[in-house]
């Protein structure tokens, strides 16, 4: 449950540091450079509260003091179950000072998901807040802990907020002790190539696997996007998506903004309202979203009075962006689009500020750093031509080598000689940019003819009733598979034959066309806000 995760050969370590990838720093004393180089600039924006760099650093230091009183030492696993607000944030700094490992949770994980988290990293605290989307986090947890029994690991858990009738559960603000600024124990001894923190693997089924970071590679994951997103003092950064989303950490993020002396805006909630209300205040320069936002995004800035004349750059990521939204989407709100194609476990793709439209609209960017390795493979794992689909293998400088607990997995998630199955379908063009085609996961095999979810998905949109969809496989006698496609439509939801002229129209094969249309109001959406396809097959399953 505890074992130490597969690290990288010592020859390959070696040629990242020297290469100054990994730069031997924990994230405790990155914090106190930064607040020693520039403490009255804000760090931090929550509303109408503010930090600078020195109350950052200040208040990591009373945290861990904090959380050092409990009993909470280095290599301690702590789930942060937070919604956006600047506490994650708080509390994340805390734990690296303290030497403690932060396991990031979802906002919308329940009781299967968090008692998971604590079993598998063997956590000894979750810090969380009192309510949240008119849920009851105590309650949560107050049932994960019974559920673990007096052997279990979780010891301790903090709330933020009130923490109601459980007396035993530690109020946030008692971990405010009075330690003054500069005077923490640093970061408890903790080794920068060591376990820094655990991320949650992203995938739409089953219980998410836990992704080992250490200081160095996740440091130099936010520093080298943070470069190509040309990030400096003047960055002003709006978190919009969930803060312990990776996309949204460290892409470049809130660390790439931190790292470069920005600052980084919290948004409540994702509304466009809400953005474009922080955009406007705080003149934000840089932001990510997901596809599913794009639509809701463009039509408030097209039909509003907002000033967005500071947003420069919008990053999208998280699942392929349709070409027509990309096309729309940067004129919206007067700003580039940069696509964004990555994971949990490692490997980030950007489009640059300077590619040609072409390539931002009909790609998924490249890799960020020169060592990441990339190979595209067929069914039988030989390399394929550029241009041709395959599967995605890649590892680097800050791609894992084993996932946290999980030796058996790990056996059919690598190759021999380290590379990460990532389980993505792409196509890499002579530039060395990736074109997601769709996941190996994701395809429907009907009657043999196999087909890529996103390509469907992707024309689905195309049609002008249509503003969102998904295409999901079903079990069927005569074909194997059958395809669904969930709709969401601005008016009456075309019919199976309409959809097959209009894709035949676009160029699609056939069988490609969906076997079923079927309207919904909207698309379920996973903790990271990635389509749940899970839920959707299961509306399709016959009751």
């Amino acid at each position: 449950m505890t074992e130490t995760p597969t690290t990288w050969p010592e020859a390959a370590s070696a040629r990242y540091r020297a290469a100054g990838h990994w730069q031997g720093v924990t994230f405790g004393a990155r914090l106190r450079h930064l607040a020693a180089g520039h403490p009255e600039r804000v760090a931090v924006v929550d509303g109408d509260r503010r930090w600078t760099y020195a109350d950052l650093d200040a208040e990591a230091d009373r945290i861990a003091a904090g959380l050092r009183g409990l009993g909470i030492g280095r290599g301690d696993r702590v789930v942060v179950q937070l919604p956006n607000r600047a506490e994650f944030v708080l509390v994340w700094f805390g734990l690296q000072r303290l030497g403690a490992v932060p396991v990031h949770a979802m906002p919308g994980h329940r009781r299967r998901e968090i008692g998971h988290l604590v079993r598998v990293a063997g956590a000894v605290a979750c810090v969380v807040p009192d309510r949240h989307a008119r849920f009851d986090h105590r309650r949560l947890m107050s049932d994960v802990r019974a559920e673990q029994g007096p052997d279990g690991p979780l010891r301790h858990v903090v709330v933020v907020g009130d923490p109601g009738p459980y007396d035993d559960f530690v109020p946030f603000e008692a971990l405010r002790g009075d330690t003054a600024p500069g005077t923490g124990t640093g970061t408890d001894g903790a080794d920068p190539s060591g376990l820094a923190l655990l991320l949650l693997s992203g995938g739409t089924t089953g219980l998410p696997k836990l992704i080992p970071r250490t200081h160095d590679d996740y440091a130099y994951n936010a520093r080298a996007c943070a470069e190509i997103c040309a990030l400096d003092a003047r960055t002003v950064y709006l978190a919009v998506l969930p803060l312990g989303f990776n996309f949204t950490f460290a892409c470049p993020g809130v660390l790439g903004t931190l790292m470069a002396g920005g600052t980084v805006v919290i948004a409540p909630d994702p509304s466009p309202q809400t953005a474009f209300a922080l955009i406007e205040r705080e003149r934000v320069t840089l932001t990510s979203l997901t596809p599913p936002l794009v639509p809701h995004w463009t039509a408030e800035a097209s039909a509003g009075s907002w000033d967005l004349k500071s947003l420069a750059v919008v990053q999208v990521g998280g699942a392929r962006l349709p070409e027509d939204q990309a096309c729309t989407l940067g004129p919206a709100l007067g700003a580039r689009v940069q696509q964004v194609f990555g994971m949990a476990e490692g490997l980030i793709n950007l489009t640059r500020l300077d590619d040609p439209e072409e390539l931002v609209r009909t790609t998924q960017g490249r890799p960020v750093s020169t060592d990441d390795e990339v190979l595209v493979v067929d069914a039988e794992g030989a390399p394929v031509p550029d241009g041709t689909v395959g599967e995605l293998l890649t590892r680097g400088p800050y791609t894992l080598r084993g996932y946290y607990g999980a030796r058996a997995h790990d056996r059919l998630a690598f190759t021999p000689d380290g590379y990460y199955r990532s389980g993505d379908l792409v196509r890499r063009l002579p530039t060395g940019h990736l074109v997601v085609v769709g996941r190996i996961k994701d395809q429907i095999n009907r009657g043999g003819e196999k087909i890529a979810a996103v390509e469907v998905e992707e024309q689905l949109l195309t049609h002008p009733a249509v503003t969102a969809a998904a295409l999901v496989g079903v079990e069927d006698e005569r074909w194997g598979e059958r395809s669904v496609a969930f709709v969401v439509c601005a008016g009456e939801a075309p019919g199976t034959r309409e959809v097959a002229a209009h894709l035949r129209e676009r160029g699609l094969a056939a069988y490609k066309a969906p076997d079923e249309i079927v309207r919904v109001p909207g698309l379920p959406l996973t903790a990271v806000g990635k389509v749940d396809k899970a839920a959707l097959a299961r509306m399709s399953r016959p009751a």
